[in-house]
């Protein structure tokens, strides 16, 4: 078998691209101990886990796509129990080579003009509660908070997740009803400073849900977060959608520089409608020493995801390696492993979560 090498050749965005040879970056050693910092939960609300979906989301065919993901049937959930799904999750973490942990992501909902959850605007509700018990229970999950920043007691939210091990906060601004630039978020965004608790937030276009307002998850927002000093983790490279006729992930890009404290994930990148932004993440100098390792799990447990995407930047012997491997964050580590992901990549979310 040929030695793959190190691609320096730029190829325009189409399949000439894709069937380049070898892989975008030179593959280094993986660090151990790996942490997944971008790994969803969800439920509908057996055993009194206070989760819930909409019936919008419930009866989108994506919903059983992520039933099947998580490895459960929606008649255990509301036998057993949601707790069943964070239990699994942690059961298949720990049979991973690679990975160690995993940050469990709350999702809070939309918050109505009285400062409350409204239910009525929420399309998946996942408490802090939820995934703090569930993180305490597990000794490989580790807690994700999320809070709506026009949430009333949205401060005391933040400290309360705090004391209870949160090593970030999650936001989906075009589910959750959030303007980042909005500045009546500044007293939020000062206490996140103050705790020292990232911000992960979606940015680009979003098609996870039944509905979204992509306008809200534009990167350019960001700028008032950054510029108070918040640790901001921008999902996904912005990988998708335009906004002003410019492309997500160049809005991004041109923050990097400005910005030491602006971060993003390789979470999702790997996924076939996002084939080309493996190498944007890998190969653009903005991203140098800003990426974190995340899988956005459980869509790595779906045919989203396939080593045959990268034929031939992934040798055959490597694609037969991957397609052995049981366990998906075995699957997960190793294509991205293969396509050249530098080894800090891997081990950033140790260093930055302290573990």
């Amino acid at each position: 078998m040929r030695q793959e090498a190190h691609q320096t050749s730029a190829f325009p965005e189409n399949s000439t691209e894709f069937f380049g040879l070898g892989p975008y970056r030179p593959v280094e050693p993986l660090p151990p101990g790996l942490i997944d910092m971008h790994c969803h939960v969800a439920g509908l609300g057996g055993g009194g886990s206070g989760c819930f979906v909409s019936a919008e989301l419930r009866d989108n065919w994506r919903f059983g796509l992520y039933l099947r993901s998580f490895g459960v049937s929606r008649k255990e959930l509301l036998e057993k129990g949601d707790s069943l799904i964070a239990g699994r999750i942690s059961e298949a973490l720990a049979g991973s080579k690679f990975v160690g942990k995993a940050v469990l992501l709350a999702m809070d909902g939309a918050a109505g003009s009285d400062g409350s959850l409204d239910a009525d605007r929420t399309e998946i509700y996942v408490p802090n509660e939820f995934v703090a018990e569930a993180a305490a229970r597990h000794a490989n999950l580790l807690f994700g908070a999320s809070v709506n920043p026009y949430r009333k007691d949205a401060l005391k939210r933040l400290e309360w997740a705090k004391e209870h091990g949160a090593v970030l906060v999650k936001w989906l601004p075009s589910i959750m009803a959030i303007d980042p630039a909005d500045p009546k978020l500044v007293p939020f965004y000062q206490k996140l400073v103050e705790l020292k608790l990232p911000l992960l937030t979606h940015t680009g276009k979003e098609r996870s849900f039944s509905s979204s307002n992509d306008e809200l998850c534009d990167p350019d927002k960001l700028r008032l977060p950054l510029s108070l000093g918040v640790t901001v983790i921008a999902a996904h490279i912005a990988s998708t959608g335009k906004y002003h006729g410019e492309r997500s992930v160049d809005r991004l890009a041109r923050l990097m520089p400005e910005y030491p404290n602006l971060y993003s994930d390789i979470s999702s990148l790997t996924q076939l409608n996002k084939l080309f932004y493996m190498k944007k993440a890998l190969t653009r100098p903005e991203f140098s020493g800003r990426l974190l390792y995340g899988s956005d799990f459980p869509l790595i447990n779906t045919a989203l995801v396939s080593p045959w995407y990268y034929f031939p930047r992934l040798t055959p012997k490597r694609i037969a390696a991957v397609l052995r491997e049981k366990n998906p964050w075995d699957r997960d580590v190793l294509i991205k492993q293969w396509l050249g992901t530098p080894a800090e990549i891997f081990d950033r979310p140790r260093r930055m979560f302290g573990q």
